[in-house]
């Protein structure tokens, strides 16, 4: 994780208040137009990346798929995390970034 540039903003993302982790408070934050970004680590089941995919195209909210289910985890201080959404559009836009240069 040390060094990791996306991780390291999750961590602060989190820090800060402005991230929901885990399946329900991401489903909860983008129903409710709370999501800026969504991230799901790439060891998600298949069933997952895509009831994520779906429900972030039908409110457009941006997807990304990066990490692991460890590194995502390790980052926010967490256990056992697929998914992530942020809540701050200065936060996803920084992050969007930096995911775009992976």
């Amino acid at each position: 994780m040390s060094g990791d540039p996306v991780l390291s903003m999750l961590g602060l993302c989190k820090r800060a208040g402005k991230l929901k982790s885990g399946a329900f408070s991401v489903e909860e934050a983008v129903k409710g137009k709370k999501a800026y970004l969504v991230i799901v680590v790439c060891d998600a089941s298949d069933r997952t990346k895509k009831t994520h995919r779906d429900m972030c195209a039908y409110y457009s909210v941006p997807l990304y798929e990066y990490g692991t289910r460890d590194t995502l985890s390790a980052a926010i201080g967490q256990t056992e995390r697929v998914s992530a959404a942020v809540l701050d559009e200065n936060f996803a836009n920084e992050l969007i970034k930096r995911l775009s240069k992976v």
